[in-house]
């Protein structure tokens, strides 16, 4: 059976860093795309947003949102361990969210979600 665990989050002051975990683990087969979505306070009836995505060859992309931060955001992975990282740097309030793991194996597979919550 699949597993998807995050871990990472946490309460952060504005302009602080925060690095998330995400290891995937159960199957026979090795995971292609990770990636992290968030879904914001107040907006748990909508899709979950992508923030960042990296496919197993290590290609990434990141939403419009973080685009224009992606020396602030960095999403990498070890394929040896089936685990993905997304490093966080100079967070802002807006930035809070529970940011939920997804593994792409024939399907998708997430994880329970880490609250990063960004406050003075």
């Amino acid at each position: 059976q699949v597993q998807v665990v995050e871990s990472g989050g946490g309460l952060v002051q504005p302009g602080g860093s925060l690095r998330l975990s995400c290891a995937a683990s159960g199957s026979a087969f090795r995971v292609n795309a990770m990636g992290w979505y968030r879904q914001a306070p107040g907006k748990q009836g909508k899709q979950r947003e992508l923030v960042a995505a990296i496919s197993s060859g290590g290609s990434a992309n990141y939403a419009d949102s973080v685009k224009g931060r992606f020396t602030i955001f960095a999403i990498s992975r070890d394929n040896g361990k089936d685990t993905v990282y997304l490093q966080m740097n100079s967070l802002k309030p807006e930035d809070t969210a529970v940011y939920y793991c997804k593994a792409a194996y024939y399907r998708d597979y997430w994880g329970q979600g880490t609250q990063v919550t960004v406050s003075s």
